[in-house]
């Protein structure tokens, strides 16, 4: 309702804007107060009435289409995409709008105007100066839309950036906001993301793999601990029913390396699947093999004369 009424009085607006001249004749007779200023500014009111109708019938736009796709669902792929794209070409196109409009009002006062052709007929080391100093302000805004077309994220992704895991929470033009899994926000450049590398873990869909390491002896029975990995998948929902997985992958002087590999539909089941799957592993372990558990070896041998 609050965007409806902002709708309808930008349309009264304009009207009104239109009809200034009428209104400020009226206001003189009845006042006796000179309102001829609002005649020479009729223009100026009609661009900037123009410009935020604009915006708001962009906005409102942007609401409609977005409605109908919703991202709170299991598979999203398709509804994150549009969100990315949507949102990001709206805030370019307001910012095109909003660049105009202050360009248009700014160039029908005299003075701006006289001013602004001095510049650009001295242009040379000004404009140098100034193309420095915008450098990674355009930068910013163009990498932001190279995201929006080229989409190696889209909102509600997760990712590992900065050695933080979390989820991208909004994708503006010059500056993106990653929510951290502990709920605080890390703001990034849009730049970082084209100049460094990072992980993304649902750039094609949302089900993931995850992968926990358990340190044993080397008295360690394998099968017994397959047979209870598969029982413990079979017994909770986390699990998506697609990689179950228990193998080697390393030996050391004292201990080896089990690699369990477990599947999930999303991320932050995959985390709480591993968290569940290596608690009930080790209590596994130490309930029936903890002789099994990891353990220094010390051989003491008794000299040839029996000392």
């Amino acid at each position: 309702m609050k965007k409806n009424y902002r709708l309808i009085l930008s349309i009264v607006l304009i009207i009104l804007f239109f009809l200034v001249e009428r209104i400020s004749i009226w206001l003189t007779q009845m006042t006796e107060i000179d309102f001829s200023i609002l005649i020479s500014q009729k223009r100026n009111l009609l661009i900037i009435g123009f410009s935020w109708l604009s915006i708001l019938l962009t906005r409102g736009l942007k609401h409609h289409i977005l409605k109908r796709y919703d991202i709170s669902k299991e598979d999203n792929l398709e509804s994150r995409k549009l969100h990315t794209q949507i949102s990001i070409l709206e805030r370019v196109i307001v910012f095109i709008i909003v660049l105009i409009s202050v360009g248009l009002v700014l160039i029908s006062f005299d003075g701006i105007r006289e001013v602004g052709m001095g510049i650009f007929a001295s242009a040379g080391v000004a404009g140098i100066i100034i193309g420095l100093s915008a450098q990674k302000v355009v930068g910013a805004l163009l990498a932001g839309v190279q995201i929006a077309i080229t989409q190696p994220f889209r909102i509600d992704d997760a990712v590992l950036v900065e050695n933080e895991w979390g989820w991208i929470e909004e994708i503006n033009l010059t500056y993106v906001v990653v929510r951290v899994w502990d709920k605080r926000r890390l703001v990034l450049p849009s730049t970082y993301f084209l100049e460094k590398p990072f992980q993304n873990w649902t750039r094609n869909n949302a089900d993931i793999i995850g992968s926990v390491f358990l340190y044993t002896d080397y008295t360690v029975p394998f099968e017994p601990l397959r047979k209870e990995l598969t029982r413990l998948l079979n017994n909770t929902d986390l699990w998506d029913k697609k990689v179950n997985v228990l193998q080697v992958t390393d030996s050391r002087e004292s201990t080896i390396e089990i690699r369990i590999l477990v599947s999930a539909k999303n991320s932050p089941t995959a985390w709480d699947l591993r968290v569940y799957i290596r608690e009930k592993m080790i209590d596994f372990i130490q309930q029936n093999y903890p002789e099994s558990l990891p353990k220094t070896r010390v051989i003491i041998k008794e000299s040839g004369d029996g000392k």
